[in-house]
Formats: C-alpha cells, sequence, structure tokens
C-alpha cells in the first residue's frame, strides 16, 4: 500500500473510535493517514484504489504500550525471581541482565514487537537502561530492529548511575558515570528523534528510578529534554519499599522529589505511579505528568492498584503499558486492557469501571501519556494504525456486543493490524516473518544467557 493508494476499510462489524462506538461504514485512508469516517450507508467521496471488506471485524485504533522491557523477554519466570516483591526480585534479576549482549537485545527486541502486533499494538515505548560493557549501543540495536519491523517507536534512553558500591540495587558493572550516559542521550536525540506528525522513532530520556540514578542527572535529563523538547520517563511510586527509600535518601517523598529535580511537567510520564497521596495526585494532575498503568504487572509483584480515576479526573492523562516480560510474563496488549479493566473494577466498583474506559486508556490515553496526537484516534487526519478483530472463536459464540466481548470473552490475538497504512499482520501472522526460527533463537539467547551465571 503506497502513498497515492486510497484505501476503503468497509462495513466492519463495530469501530471503537477511541472517544466511542460508532457503527459507521468504515474508514477510508490514503497513504499513512485517515482522511475519512464514514457513515453508516455513506460511501468514500473519492476514488478508491483498494478495498477491505472488514465485515467480520471490530476495528480498533491500534493500542499503544507506554511501557515495556524488552530484553526481560530473556528471563521469563526465571527461578531465581519467583515468588518476590520488587526489590529482592530487581536483586535476584540484576545479576542475570548484567550479562545480556547485543544479539540477545537483538533477538529480545524482536520477539517483543512481534508479540505487540500479533496483540494489536502498533506503537511501543521500550525502557532500556542497562549497558553493561559490550551493549553501549543498545538503543541503536533497537532502533534498528523497530526501523526493519515497521512499529512505531519510543525508546527511551534509559540509565543507572548508581551502583551497590553507592547504594544502588545494581552489580557496578551495569552503570554508567553521568557523562557517559548524557553525552550518549544527546547522540540518541541528534540521529534518531522525529519531532514531525507521523513520527515512526522518538526518543526519550529515562533514568531509571530515584533508587537507582543522582539526583544530578535526573536534574541535567531533565534540562537536556527541555533543550531538545522530548520526554521524560522513570519508574515512580511503584512500591511502599521506593517510598520509604526516598524518604531515606533525600529527605522527600516521591512527588515532592520529582519536583526538586525539575520533572514535574506535561513532558515526564511515570511508570506505575501507584502510592500517591490526595496532594500528591492534584500535583501530578496540575502539572499534566502522564501515568502509565501496568496491572498485569502490579498483580504479579503485588506492588499496588494505580488510581487512575482521580488521576484522570486531576488532570493526568493515564495510559496502559506491559511492563516487562519478566514480571508479567508476556507481551500482549489486549490481555493488558482485559485486566486493566477488571484491575479498576476490584479497586471502585463494576458500575464505575467500563471496557470503554480501559479501551481509551490503551488508544487515546496512551497517545496523551506519549505526547502525541496523531494515534491512538480513528478520525480524519489522524494516522492509518488500526487493529481488527474477529468474534470467530468458540469464546466468543453467543456473544451480544461486539465490543464489549473482545475484553469479556478474553481475545488474545488481533486478525489484522495496519501501521502507518501498511498492513503487519494479515490472517493473525506476519508475513514475512518465521516465527519458529525466531522462537529457536530466541529461545537459544535465553539458555545462553541463564549459563552464564
Amino acid at each position: 500500500m503506497t502513498a497515492h493508494h486510497t484505501t476503503w476499510i468497509k462495513n466492519p462489524l463495530a469501530i471503537w473510535t477511541g472517544t466511542e462506538l460508532d457503527a459507521c461504514g468504515g474508514i477510508v485512508l490514503r497513504g499513512g493517514q485517515i482522511i475519512e469516517v464514514l457513515a453508516q450507508g455513506q460511501k468514500p467521496t473519492e476514488a478508491v484504489t483498494l478495498s477491505f471488506d472488514a465485515g467480520e471485524h471490530v476495528v480498533l485504533p491500534g493500542l499503544i504500550n507506554t511501557h515495556h522491557h524488552f530484553y526481560q523477554t530473556l528471563t521469563r519466570a526465571y527461578p531465581t525471581a519467583l515468588n518476590k516483591a520488587l526489590f529482592p526480585w530487581l536483586k535476584s534479576l540484576y545479576i542475570v541482565w548484567a550479562k545480556l549482549k547485543p544479539e540477545m537485545l537483538s533477538v529480545a527486541t524482536e520477539l517483543a514487537l512481534t508479540e505487540l502486533l500479533l496483540s494489536g499494538c502498533t506503537t511501543a515505548a521500550d525502557h532500556h537502561y542497562l549497558f553493561p560493557a559490550g551493549l553501549e549501543h543498545a538503543i541503536d540495536i533497537q532502533a534498528e530492529v523497530a526501523q526493519k519491523m515497521g512499529v512505531r517507536m519510543m525508546l527511551t534512553r534509559g540509565s543507572m548511575s548508581l551502583g551497590k558500591d553507592d547504594g544502588g540495587l545494581p552489580p557496578q558493572s551495569t552503570v554508567q558515570n553521568e557523562s557517559e550516559i548524557l553525552a550518549d542521550s544527546e547522540r540518541l536525540i541528534n540521529t534518531y528523534h522525529d519531532s514531525n506528525a507521523g513520527a515512526m522513532l522518538q526518543i526519550a530520556l529515562a533514568p531509571c528510578s530515584p533508587f537507582s540514578v543522582t539526583t544530578e542527572l535526573m536534574r541535567e535529563s531533565a534540562n537536556m529534554a527541555s533543550r531538545h523538547d522530548v520526554r521524560l520517563h522513570t519508574h515512580l511510586a511503584e512500591t511502599l519499599d521506593e517510598e520509604a527509600f526516598c524518604l531515606q535518601r533525600f529527605g522527600l517523598r516521591t512527588v515532592d522529589y520529582l519536583q526538586s529535580v525539575g520533572w514535574l511537567s506535561d513532558r515526564t510520564w511515570l511508570a506505575h505511579g501507584i502510592h500517591f497521596n490526595e496532594q500528591e495526585i492534584q500535583q501530578l494532575g496540575k502539572a499534566g505528568v502522564g501515568i502509565c498503568h501496568c496491572p498485569n504487572s502490579n498483580m504479579m509483584l503485588a506492588s499496588g492498584i494505580c488510581s487512575t480515576r482521580e488521576l484522570e479526573a486531576a488532570g493526568c492523562p493515564v495510559g496502559l503499558g506491559v511492563d516487562g516480560s519478566a514480571s508479567n510474563d508476556h507481551s500482549n496488549m489486549i490481555n493488558e486492557v482485559r485486566q486493566a479493566m477488571y484491575l479498576q473494577r476490584l479497586n471502585y466498583g463494576a458500575d464505575k469501571i467500563r471496557h470503554t474506559d480501559a479501551y481509551r486508556w490503551a488508544t487515546q490515553g496512551s497517545a496523551r501519556v506519549l505526547g502525541r496526537n496523531d494515534i491512538g484516534e480513528i478520525s480524519p487526519g489522524k494516522r492509518a494504525d488500526l487493529a481488527l478483530f474477529k468474534l470467530d472463536e468458540l469464546r466468543f459464540s453467543g456473544h451480544h456486543d461486539a465490543l464489549a466481548t473482545l475484553l469479556l470473552s478474553g481475545a488474545n490475538r488481533a486478525d489484522r493490524v495496519m501501521v502507518e497504512g501498511q498492513w503487519k499482520v494479515i490472517d493473525g501472522a506476519l508475513p514475512d516473518a518465521d516465527l519458529d526460527d525466531l522462537k529457536q533463537r530466541h529461545g537459544a539467547a535465553a539458555q545462553v544467557l541463564a549459563s552464564s551465571m
């Protein structure tokens, strides 16, 4: 599908536009952009080059994953990390991740993006913060894979500067000094970051967490992000242990610490954002800080439940993320949408959280979290990123609401996925991918990593 083609995705079973359910006549695309959303019975206003009959499909905006750690696909269900809370879980895995090699990161990135595409995800933010010797160009490796696969990406240049010798958690071999981190961050922005509408690759700056970097690095990252107009990302308020760490080390709670280093702004988004009091929620909302809710990971590590309703009411954009595949342990975005709906119902009540709330977080909300107004919705002028799901499995038989049953009956695989006007998934498969070969290469890399201990 090239730029001069006009394509009609016609007569869908149902369309969720990102804000509402619309029983419409379809979507008209030109190249990588949506140019029309048709009412029932309406025909395209210009000549159509190609058409696709979506009569068996529920159509969603491409799902947007705002927090992940691709490398962690190599350590799923790792024996020494099972049944542990965040800090001991991290300590047991850092020593394994310290042995990560370039070829391992490459295949982990490929596998994670493949999983995400098959689950209806078209845009992903990955938070990579491990740079042991030999892996100094980790983000370049990820950029190469993402560009080859044609997935829309926000690559966050993570960092850790506090090793065990400095009072942090990770081994010294995984951390870098501040000058190395900042120099590479600026290089990556200059090399890869695209600030234009429809950008396929963007860079954000992402010190890992308050307990793994210095205050100076947090401040300098904020200054660099402001100079280059890029976004900021970190883990914050995931567990009570983190809150205690901030109080002990800085004499501040997590949000006050964020303010002290210049991060309380609308260019910032936070992974997890669980343990905030009412005043802190208001501070975050006033600043427009985005929050990535990671339900599966939060349940796995028993970290707590994100206060999505209060955060949104205060003014925070709220999106979703699958988080790392060692705390989830998969990269399935439509499953994450379902888990978000159920966990938030448990938090607020069955009548307070609708399935449409969960869809909104995964589309329009996640787009806002990443600072983008060109994706996350099906409307004229937005990018042609779409996820199409069939309801032809046993699990859907007997349903009476096409959109609701996708989540309630547990959809886990898209039939078709489009990114920037290009079909990336057709009939539930990646047309140009050999999944058996990918699994073999990835499994072998996981075994080599484990055996290096």
